[in-house]
């Protein structure tokens, strides 16, 4: 029990650059505090005190923000950053070298007896406000995004986003990659959003430089098709979207919209 303990402490110094000291650490990190209880706990609950075990862990969460079931199984080198709002259920079963992100719920959905909560394998961690619910199982490497919604069993190595829950594919992420690429080149950024994001207006924006790009790449191909079979392609300049004319119609503290125009006008100036 004394070497996950030391095992628990020494892990903050690899995933948590503002760590400077193990006494430090042992002072300062609520998520340090509530695995050192829960090793207690988990003791005591194994010999038959379940009684103190399950009051001592009420205590712990009075001083922590942190709830772990004496009777859930963790591995080594486990940590629970920030360590605020987590709940780990009674039947859940936690790997070696896991990180849980404050507000995860490691819960189930029934109230019937026996397994009901996750099992998360070796090295998987699961970001803020993340809920894996269930008897399911998180691979090896996993990786949970933020305010997830995880219902189903997780494949190894993969990362999961959204609500429900869903994997993000390679080609996906590389996408995301060619479109922000492509915002880059023509001097526009959506608002540093992604195609993950709930927000429709980014989404729009999104889709609008997809097909942008497209439109740009077959007038390229088109113009040297042209140029090659002998023709001329005249440079007929487009016309311009000033945001002298948005500027007008919103409100003098509207600074993020201002900013957005501008970068749509430097946009199509660019594409001109």
């Amino acid at each position: 029990m004394f070497d996950r303990m030391r095992e628990d402490v020494r892990c903050v110094f690899d995933r948590d650059p503002a760590a400077r000291h193990t006494f430090e650490v042992l002072t300062t990190y609520p998520g340090v505090h509530a695995v050192i209880f829960y090793r207690v706990n988990h003791r005591l609950w194994n010999v038959g005190l379940k009684w103190l075990a399950r009051m001592l862990s009420s205590l712990a969460r009075w001083f922590t923000g942190v709830e772990i079931h004496p009777a859930a199984k963790i591995g080594s080198r486990f940590f629970i950053d920030h360590g605020m709002g987590v709940v780990i259920g009674e039947t859940a079963e936690i790997g070696n070298d896991c990180t849980l992100y404050h507000g995860v719920t490691l819960g189930g959905t029934s109230w019937s007896k026996g397994k009901r909560h996750p099992t998360l394998g070796n090295d998987v961690v699961v970001g803020a406000g993340a809920k894996v619910l269930g008897p399911i199982v998180l691979g090896d490497g996993s990786r949970i995004g933020s305010n997830a919604v995880v219902l189903k069993d997780v494949p190894p190595g993969v990362t999961v986003v959204g609500v429900p829950g869903h994997i993000v594919r390679p080609e996906a992420v590389e996408t995301d990659k060619q479109r922000a690429a492509y915002a880059k080149k023509i001097g526009f950024d959506a608002y540093g959003m992604t195609q993950n994001m709930s927000d429709p207006v980014a989404q729009a924006i999104n889709k609008m430089l997809d097909h942008i790009h497209a439109v740009d790449t077959r007038m390229a191909e088109i113009s040297r098709s042209v140029e090659q079979l002998g023709g001329k392609v005249d440079a007929v300049p487009l016309p311009e979207l000033g945001a002298s004319e948005l500027d007008s119609s919103l409100p003098d503290d509207d600074q993020s919209a201002k900013s957005g125009a501008k970068g749509a006008d430097k946009a199509m100036e660019n594409i001109t």
